[in-house]
């Protein structure tokens, strides 16, 4: 299992690394203006329902229900049933793509209402999701192909795929002149990412299990098995996606620069996000489903508790670091170009109210795990739409007086709402056992935390008046936190939790 989840864990930082350098790019080129914002939305719309319907609701309901085919039945069964969803998975996408590219001035209105004031740059916007909503149907099949192979043990190429994403994004801003604007290139670079992302999972498939065909449609036990858990897990998956649609819609209402303050924010919170927790999610949940087919109900629960350690350990730094330290890191990784301080400050504070809520951020995708192993995806259901519920009620409270902040502030909330309606309903079921020892880890991690993140503060303080007014301080301080913050936190291991403790948790 740790050699799974450091594949993927791998590849998805050097995911990030790229979106990190494409993320720069995109700043010099785009800085926080109007274009900007237009193309965010652009964005943001494909990636909300990538989220909700192919890597959220999709991932949850298809692996667990192909994991117990292939396991039960076999091979042949498994690649039928397979046929099956990836005909109605197809037919389905290809009507929503249809239905968006002749609705999107209608439905501009409704997800950026606040763009109607400009009207070019409500134009602008509509150019650019028509370029960029194609790329939903093609992450869709790349989610299909990839729960195939995480079930067949093969994890690296759909870990990779978003690679092509930056590098695709990083081409065509190289070569920005040739379009009608910056934004224009960065969506056509967004859609090519599409097609290599297809490419790359499709052939790993070709190679070791076959492609899905086109089947005739029938509603067996097993598609119906897989709808009934589709469902649930549609609504489970919309939680997060929720309020970031809600910032989006808000936020064109605030002055220009606030969608790409959450934008910029929300990037390097999602670096642990993607490298930790969506990577122990992706390794845990075939992992419970294997076990749980076999009657393992003692080792999926070590598995996840295992889990849980995982992402605490390596999620504590980024906490400390975005609350304590944010302005410092959006200048030294975004300052420059069309990016001003005053933009980076914005988005330092934007970072650190949503690293509030980082802890449950990379948790929850492990903490259901334990629902959707069993099938279960309607219990996360009852989490999530009382987490949307919170967050959006403090959207609506905080945007006047905190504009962006507030919203990630609220998202925040919402989201510890949800991860703790999860483990209450996951105890209560006996899937999960909170006993003396792991509430003395969390305890131990909170110290480690504290003590990590006044490490920050202080070495924060120290660079501002000993590197003085050099060319890169900014950059410099970055490197001295990056340092100084390692050596201090794995000091801070070590005496806390003990050689043995790091040594159980790597050999499991």
């Amino acid at each position: 299992m740790l050699g799974r989840i450091f594949t993927v864990g791998g590849y998805t930082l050097l995911s990030r690394l790229t979106g990190f350098a494409r993320d720069i790019m995109l700043a010099a080129i785009l800085g926080a203006g109007p274009v900007a914002d237009a193309f965010f939305v652009a964005l943001r719309l494909p990636n909300h329902f990538r989220a909700i319907f192919a890597e959220g609701a999709f991932n949850a309901a298809w692996v667990p229900a192909y994991a117990h085919v292939h396991g039960e039945r076999g091979e042949g069964a498994a690649k039928l049933f397979a046929d099956r969803i990836f005909t109605l998975l197809l037919a389905s996408q290809v009507v929503l793509l249809i239905v968006a590219w002749l609705f999107m001035p209608q439905a501009m209105s409704i997800l950026a209402p606040g763009f109607s004031e400009d009207a070019e740059q409500r134009k602008l916007a509509i150019e650019l999701t028509r370029i960029t909503f194609p790329y939903l149907l093609l992450i869709t099949l790349v989610t299909l192909y990839g729960g195939m192979l995480n079930v067949m043990q093969r994890f690296a190429s759909a870990a990779a795929a978003s690679i092509f994403l930056n590098i695709s994004m990083m081409m065509t801003l190289a070569l920005a002149a040739w379009f009608p604007s910056a934004g224009h290139a960065a969506a056509w670079g967004v859609l090519i990412s599409g097609f290599l992302q297809y490419f790359l999972l499709a052939g790993d498939l070709a190679r070791h299990g076959g492609l899905p065909r086109f089947a005739p449609l029938k509603l067996d036990e097993d598609v119906r098995g897989f709808f009934k858990a589709l469902g649930p897990a549609t609504l489970g998956s919309m939680g997060t996606q929720v309020a970031l649609f809600a910032d989006t819609i808000i936020a064109t209402f605030l002055p220009a620069g606030a969608l790409s303050a959450l934008y910029y924010a929300d990037r390097l919170n999602q670096l642990p996000i993607g490298v930790i927790g969506i990577a122990i999610g992706t390794v845990l949940l075939p992992e419970m489903s294997r076990r749980i087919t076999a009657n393992d109900h003692d080792g999926a629960m070590k598995a996840q508790r295992r889990a849980f350690d995982f992402t605490l350990l390596f999620s504590v730094p980024f906490v400390a670091a975005f609350i304590t330290v944010p302005d410092a890191i959006m200048r030294a990784l975004f300052a420059r170009g069309a990016f001003s301080k005053a933009d980076a400050a914005a988005a330092g504070a934007t970072l650190a109210a949503y690293a509030i809520g980082l802890i449950p951020f990379v948790l929850i995708r492990s903490a259901v795990a334990t629902f959707y192993a069993r099938k279960d995806t309607a219990t996360p259901v009852r989490a999530s739409l009382t987490g949307i519920a919170v967050n959006v009620t403090l959207k609506v409270a905080l945007m006047g007086s905190l504009a962006q902040i507030g919203l990630a502030l609220a998202t925040a909330v919402g989201v510890w709402t949800n991860l703790l309606l999860v483990l209450f309903f996951a105890v209560r079921r006996g899937f999960l056992v909170l006993d003396r020892a792991w509430l003395m880890s969390l305890a131990k991690f909170l110290l480690t935390g504290l003590i990590l993140a006044a490490t920050f503060w202080l070495i924060a303080r120290f660079s501002g008046s000993a590197l003085g007014s050099m060319h890169f301080k900014d950059e410099a301080t970055l490197v001295l936190l990056a340092v100084g913050g390692t050596i201090v936190y794995a000091v801070a291991i070590l005496i806390l939790f003990g050689r043995s403790w790091l040594v159980s948790l790597v050999r499991g």
